[in-house]
């Protein structure tokens, strides 16, 4: 009953106070301590290969003041942190100091560390000491295990948490910016402090300021949260001028964001730029991210974010001010748009429908990708994307490779049984020849039950689709075989057989407005379903085409002429049996 309330208080601790993870950590181990009978404890995080104190509970003040002085560290070898770290497995020591290597702290004596796993992965460690020697019991270790999990359970809800509370902070700012946008329109100042203040806070940095570029120099147009003994200066001499040695002017040819770890380390420092020694030594600047603002790929200016401490910026942070960065490049051409609309009053009417083509312009293209949503094939959408052209969508004759599969007893199977069994089946079968087919960068042309087409060289050209083709249905072999080790286990008789083909076809789109589906017609889709039809279980039937460009590849047996349907003459087919040995070079 003791160790069922001290879980159920730890799990009320974490559904009350989500995200907060000391409160966790301290009813973790002031129940783990108190109910194992220990003398103190604490909780250690795993983080880029060493251990970060996160809690403790009666510490001895020894034990404080190490932790004080080194709160990370990397355990010393053979001690039962590095084992917990070797082998994720609960480390019970009965008498620390019966080993004089192990150089614990605070009289410990009888120790057991508990590692905490996230799928598999170390990610912390629970450890209870007493200081004297006497064995935990069995019930006090499974009851420490338990408390590694729920531990698991609450860093998990703090790291989606803060996910959440992440994205929502960005688009809540992003939302901010735009909205400034549009009741400011023509009017920059206001945008450009929206973007900044917004940065900075996002970064959790000090300041930042905003360069136009201008005549090959960077111009300071806005600044937020500068510290005033830099600001003055700053604003005093706005224009910096190129030179070779400050990094920022990298950014003319690169066009790409700019991380700088340290300032004070860099070169452009150390050669006594103004520019950069003034930012830091009046500023304070360490770490800075500078971000492009590009329009049609050229330099409009640049978005400068500061940290005062050598602290790096995310992935997230970086991905925020580029948006940033394309709002202030929107910002922009709005206000240029806006002052020649007022230079200009005769032309408002040519303006107007320049911007009407605009809008029409962006209609179309956002028209023209949710068009694209409701292709299946990733490699079509990807291309079109690139490409910025829908060519490959028109219809268009290819020499390709196809391949049918399917499974053997199905129809009986699914007549037979509840239609839960039969859909979870079909996500086994369907998630185990998905991943096969994304790895060969197959196109998958269509799903229908348990068969599946798949086609090579379109849209990709690949050099040998036949190859290709045959290495991923000997893969696909290999991974249904032991599915339906399973399946038969529970009684359910299903077999697998897969059918290739080469030859020309016509690709396209089929369908209506509302529905497309990009396709391939022609005998060599009909040629491989046949095939497919004519396999056995476990067998892989080729033509003499997808012969004739494998033989080297793989060791094959004839099975024989199949007459096939819209075919005038039986057809030689042959049955892959696995690849032959590469030879050395």
């Amino acid at each position: 009953m003791e160790q069922q309330t001290a879980t159920s208080e730890v799990l009320k601790v974490i559904s009350s106070a989500p995200g907060e993870l000391n409160s966790v950590f301290e009813a973790i181990l002031s129940n783990a301590t108190r109910i194992c009978e220990a003398t103190y404890g604490n909780l250690l995080l795993l983080e880029n290969g060493a251990f970060r104190r996160a809690a403790q509970c009666n510490a001895p003040q020894e034990l404080i003041e190490e932790f004080r002085r080194n709160p990370v560290f990397v355990p010393l070898p053979n001690n039962p942190l590095d084992r917990v770290l070797k082998t994720k497995e609960t480390i019970h020591t009965v008498d620390a100091q019966a080993d004089s290597n192990l150089g614990l702290l605070a009289n410990a004596r009888t120790l057991l560390n508990v590692p905490m796993l996230s799928h598999d992965e170390l990610i912390g460690t629970i450890s209870i000491y007493r200081q004297e020697v006497r064995p935990f019991t069995e019930k006090q270790i499974a009851l420490m295990q338990n408390f590694a999990a729920q531990a698991v359970i609450a860093i998990e809800n703090a790291r989606l948490l803060n996910e959440l509370r992440e994205s929502l902070e960005q688009q809540t700012a992003t939302s901010e910016v735009l909205r400034v946008i549009s009741s400011t329109p023509g009017e920059l100042d206001p945008v450009f402090q929206a973007i900044l203040e917004n940065a900075t806070r996002i970064c959790g940095a000090k300041f930042a300021n905003l360069l136009l570029y201008e005549n090959g120099a960077f111009r300071r147009a806005a600044l937020f949260g500068a510290p005033s003994a830099w600001q003055e200066g700053a604003f005093r001499d706005p224009v910096i001028q190129p030179n070779e040695i400050n990094p920022i002017f990298r950014i003319i040819t690169t066009k790409e964001v700019l991380i700088i770890p340290d300032l004070a380390t860099k070169q452009a420092y150390l050669k006594r730029d103004a520019a950069v020694v003034a930012v830091v030594e009046k500023a304070g600047a360490r770490s800075i991210i500078g971000v492009p603002m590009l329009k049609e790929g050229e330099l409009v200016g640049l978005i400068v974010v500061f940290h005062q401490e050598i602290r790096p910026f995310t992935d997230k942070q970086i991905s925020l001010l580029q948006n940033f960065a394309a709002q202030a490049v929107i910002a922009i051409e709005n206000a240029r748009l806006l002052a020649e609309l007022r230079q200009r009053t005769e032309e408002v009417v040519k303006l107007n429908q320049q911007l009407e083509q605009r809008v029409a312009d962006q209609v179309g293209e956002i028209e023209r990708m949710s068009k694209l949503r409701r292709f299946l094939p990733p490699q079509v959408a990807d291309l079109i994307v690139a490409s910025g052209t829908e060519k490959q969508l028109e219809s268009h004759r290819r020499e390709i490779t196809a391949l049918f599969c399917d499974l053997r007893g199905f129809t009986g199977f699914s007549e037979s049984s509840d239609p839960e069994d039969v859909m979870a089946l079909l996500a086994e079968y369907h998630a185990a020849i998905g991943e096969i087919i994304v790895k060969y960068s197959g196109t998958l042309e269509r799903f229908a039950g348990d068969g599946v087409m798949v086609i090579f060289n379109d849209p990709v050209p690949v050099e040998n689709p036949a190859l290709q083709a045959v290495l991923m249905a000997l893969d696909m072999r290999t991974a249904i075989e032991a599915l339906m080790e399973k399946w038969r286990l529970l009684g359910h008789d299903i077999g697998f057989g897969i059918g290739i083909a080469h030859g020309y076809a016509t690709l396209g789109t089929i369908g209506f407005e509302s529905r497309y589906d990009y396709a391939a017609i022609g005998t060599v889709s009909n040629v491989a379903s046949r095939l497919c039809d004519e396999a056995k279980p476990g067998q892989i039937l080729i033509s003499p085409r997808v012969l004739l460009a494998v033989d080297k590849a793989v060791n094959v047996e004839p099975v024989g002429e199949f007459a096939m349907k819209g075919i005038r003459r039986p057809m030689m087919t042959y049955n892959v049996l696995e690849p032959l040995p590469s030879k050395p070079n």
